[in-house]
């Protein structure tokens, strides 16, 4: 009596032409697959492992399958197409394989065993196909985050060297400007719009000590001073009552007691007027504007809490605000968080941001210098 192996092995070589012709009938193609033309290829190559395997090891079948399925993966990531349709197409072909078996005269019960080594070959190549297919999607996504991340560095380092001439050419008639609405101002003391005037100067030398403080020349000659937050919190918002009284803003300060801290005094005033003026903008369409300033003592920390009841930061976005050139506004420039959440950082303190349908809260933590 001829082995089973032996009459299923001759079965599928006198099958081939039969299966081949049934499943490139049925199978799935993406007319934009640019390996289209491979896939019969590669479903001919399966095939002749599907009959060596017949008499083989596992371990041999693992050693025929591992390189057809990874070659095969390369191509789907190349062509990107969707992996579903490659298994798909495999098991059709397995069911193709399997439909005829009856016109085999031979026990059943001793046919199984070929069967059971044909579908190990079969999910076998779908297991290796998958794998591969899973970990290169994996290497693409971590190339794609590294790229993006080097692309923000370089855009970063772009953006320091243009500050640095920008400074140059922008705050010296800045500065010259200014002068002159101050001897406008000793002149002509009932001139209106003077204070107005003042007022957008400063703040535009504030917009621009945002991105000087990207180029990490900006505190060259500075020293660290011990500054009363109390202090700071009140000239912060008196430098932006104009923009508070044109919101009609109601601002509430819970401030028992001054704290002192140790830092770089412009860099400071610089992130509470970064979260403070943000947050009058976010309050531009609500009936009853509120922004709450409190500050508190924990463990050596100072704690200073700014919230404001406009609208509920997304889920998905709060996650990125401190990142650079991420803004809601649509003329922001998206460095105000990012210097900001650094600039705490090098302080050896925190700013975090949480956010509510009652109130979205933006908290300072700093080393009291009390």
């Amino acid at each position: 009596m001829i082995p089973v192996g032996d009459v299923f092995v001759r079965y599928l070589e006198d099958y081939r032409e039969t299966f081949l012709a049934k499943w490139k009938s049925e199978i799935l193609i993406n007319d934009e697959d640019l390996f289209k033309n491979e896939i019969c290829t590669n479903a001919d190559s399966m095939y002749r492992i599907l009959i060596q395997s017949i008499t083989m090891s596992k371990n041999q079948v693992d050693q025929l399958v591992k390189p057809l399925a990874q070659k095969i993966v390369e191509e789907r990531c190349y062509a990107k197409i969707n992996i579903g349709e490659f298994v798909f197409n495999v098991n059709l072909g397995r069911s193709i394989i399997f439909q005829d078996l009856y016109q085999l005269h031979t026990d059943w019960i001793e046919l199984q065993q070929a069967i059971d080594q044909i579908n190990y070959t079969f999910d076998q190549f779908l297991y290796y196909a998958v794998f591969y297919y899973s970990e290169t999607q994996e290497m693409i996504i971590k190339e794609k985050n590294e790229y993006i991340t080097s692309t923000h560095h370089d855009r970063l380092t772009l953006l320091g060297q243009m500050t640095s001439s920008f400074v140059h050419e922008f705050r010296n008639p800045l500065t010259s400007i200014h002068g002159f609405v101050q001897l406008l101002k000793a002149d002509y003391p009932t001139l209106p719009y003077l204070d107005i005037i003042s007022n957008e100067l400063e703040q535009l030398k504030f917009s621009i000590s945002q991105f000087l403080m990207l180029s990490k020349k900006e505190i060259i000659e500075q020293e660290m001073t011990v500054i009363s937050l109390h202090e700071l919190i009140e000239q912060v918002l008196s430098f932006l009552y104009p923009r508070i009284l044109e919101v009609n803003v109601e601002v509430q300060r819970e401030i028992k007691q001054d704290y002192n801290i140790l830092g770089y005094y412009d860099e400071i005033k610089q992130v509470f007027v970064n979260i403070i003026f943000n947050a009058i903008d976010v309050l531009l369409d609500v009936k009853e504007p509120v922004i709450r300033i409190e500050l508190s003592e924990q463990e050596q920390f100072i704690s200073v809490e700014i919230a404001n009841n406009g609208p509920k930061i997304p889920e998905g976005f709060i996650e990125h605000i401190f990142e650079p050139f991420v803004s809601q506004k649509k003329t922001g420039t998206g460095l105000g968080l990012y210097v900001s959440k650094n600039t705490i950082e090098k302080h050896g303190g925190t700013l975090t941001c949480s956010s509510t349908d009652d109130w979205t809260v933006f908290r300072i933590t700093l080393p009291s210098n009390s």
